[in-house]
């Protein structure tokens, strides 16, 4: 593995904001911040995204988030908040460390999520049960030895 920026920012080898931070997280500002008060909250452990990180440290993440959020919004006087993980480059992810993003939002502030031109349709329930059915199947396949 390369060196990676938040692995360093982890071990307090590399220079950050912390605001919280545990045994298993630290969140920090981010220095390319969408919103005054944007958090990133990373896992200690290297991960390089939801695909491979133990589904309890993941759920330390958004816990981190919930503790997190109260505090961030009466801080920046936040409307809203997204929090976000992108994986992978089609996700977005431009650095290969899971990290959730914690983005306060305000009326106007021009951040937004882009729907594709085809998203009010619905598609056929038949659709979406195959869909269900071939994530059941790959769910039980995973549980299998």
């Amino acid at each position: 593995m390369d060196r990676c920026i938040f692995c360093e920012i982890a071990a307090g080898r590399a220079p950050a904001s912390i605001v919280y931070e545990d045994a298993d997280v630290v969140a920090f500002m981010d220095i390319r911040p969408v919103n005054p008060g944007h958090l990133l909250v990373i896992t200690r452990e290297h991960h390089r995204n939801i695909f491979d990180c133990p589904p309890v440290l993941a759920g330390k993440l958004l816990a981190a988030a919930a503790r997190l959020a109260g505090p961030l919004q009466r801080a920046t006087n936040a409307a809203g908040l997204n929090l976000l993980i992108a994986n992978e480059r089609a996700g977005g992810q431009d650095v290969f460390h899971i990290h959730l993003h914690m983005l306060p939002r305000h009326v106007g502030d021009g951040f937004g999520f882009r729907l594709p031109p085809s998203h009010p349709e619905r598609p056929p329930r038949a659709e979406l049960d195959e869909m269900a059915a071939a994530i059941r199947k790959e769910i039980t396949e995973e549980k299998s030895p």
